[in-house]
């Protein structure tokens, strides 16, 4: 029996499709911004973020998640030894490191911290990953308190498929 994690599906060919909704999809494209926006400078990054969490979760709920991601993407690339990849905005396919911190959050939200540690050294290429799970938990919970739960199923199906990602990507079908 295989489990499929919410939002997440196969296409014919076995790829993983995510959906553009819930909260892996939220996770996904709030990383993507942020990390867009720190390497450009380009408000409308930023912006673009702002919008999808704000019309998922409200002002006062988005306030306070986008909050938290801000400081999450900031601390990981302060922490980083490499460069942490990500897809453009319009894209409709998440690349892997964006996979993997889907299943950072996912993890945290589930308390696997052995899970957590790698999908942090995984982003990073770095040893330093306890300030990045700092943050990482930080905005799990303001995200989990929100109601947007990543599926547990995440943690496994992303994590396991980083092998097939980092060959290709997961594409974000509508």
């Amino acid at each position: 029996m295989s489990i499929q994690p919410r939002n997440i599906n196969k296409d014919e060919s076995g790829t993983l499709i995510a959906a553009c909704s819930g909260p892996e999809w939220l996770v996904g494209v709030g990383f993507r911004c942020w990390l867009a926006g720190y390497d450009t400078g380009d408000i409308t990054c930023w912006e673009n973020g702002w919008n999808a969490y704000n019309r998922v979760l409200g002002p006062a709920r988005a306030k306070r998640a986008v909050t938290e991601l801000a400081c999450w993407v900031r601390t990981m690339r302060s922490a980083a030894s490499r460069k942490i990849e990500y897809n453009p905005f319009e894209s409709k396919c998440f690349c892997a490191d964006e996979c993997m911190a889907m299943s950072l959050i996912a993890a945290s939200q589930h308390h696997r911290c052995p899970v957590m540690q790698a999908c942090a050294l995984t982003l990073t290429g770095s040893d330093s990953v306890d300030p990045v799970i700092d943050a990482a938990n930080a905005f799990a919970d303001v995200l989990q308190e929100a109601d947007y739960r990543l599926s547990q199923a995440t943690v496994a199906a992303l994590v396991a498929s980083d092998v097939h990602a980092r060959r290709g990507s997961i594409s974000a079908g509508h």
